[in-house]
């Protein structure tokens, strides 16, 4: 899908490219909210399938039909939504690599409208709930600069507050393992395409 045709000039691109990549990802981050990567929903299976103890084989069967009601009903797999983390690969010359932490922000809270994504984030120091998951470098954002390259690729993790973090720095897990994978390039997008276990 193109992103814009070329008689757009360049400052409405830029306005195009932000609308359209904020509803974009908006969509991408509340699909991780309801949706384990397959390579992760394939262990599941996978362990499931060799236990014996019937507590155990009912809390997988729980599991299993918990992801399936998630997409049916189209609500986040658990309540605990987590704080968005982003890992962005950026190639030094994508052209709207300055509009990408705006874009970011903008789609958590559109995301967490309509997902609907649970208020996580907590500004410390004013203790309020921002009610958006949005706050003083939250989503963290992660970049990685590529050299002589015109494309982005995005990987997100949702992190849960009491259950994934081990300390208060942000950590996010590596691509391959758990996380969802977005990947643009300058004149088109190619979301959520299936690939390997991730949204690509």
């Amino acid at each position: 899908m193109q992103l814009f045709t070329e008689d757009i000039d360049g400052a409405r691109k830029v306005t195009f490219f932000r609308a359209r990549m904020t509803d974009v990802l908006a969509k991408f981050v509340a699909y991780t909210g309801k949706r384990l990567p397959d390579d992760v929903r394939a262990k599941i299976a996978e362990l499931a399938a060799q236990e014996d103890a019937p507590l155990a084989k009912s809390i997988y069967e729980t599991m299993e039909k918990n992801q399936e009601l998630a997409m049916k009903l189209n609500r986040p797999s658990c309540q605990d939504t987590g704080a968005a983390q982003f890992l962005l690969k950026c190639g030094s010359n994508f052209p709207y690599m300055a509009e990408m932490e705006g874009i970011l922000h903008a789609a958590v809270v559109q995301a967490t409208a309509e997902a609907p994504l649970r208020h996580n984030v907590v500004e410390t120091f004013d203790e309020f709930n921002t009610g958006k998951n949005v706050g003083k470098q939250i989503p963290s954002i992660f970049w990685e600069i590529v050299p002589e390259r015109d494309d982005i690729e995005i990987h997100t993790y949702m992190a849960g507050g009491g259950c994934t973090a081990s300390s208060l720095r942000a950590a996010p897990l590596s691509p391959p393992n758990a996380s969802r994978r977005l990947s643009m390039r300058t004149g088109s997008t190619s979301a959520c395409r299936r690939h390997s276990g991730r949204a690509r």
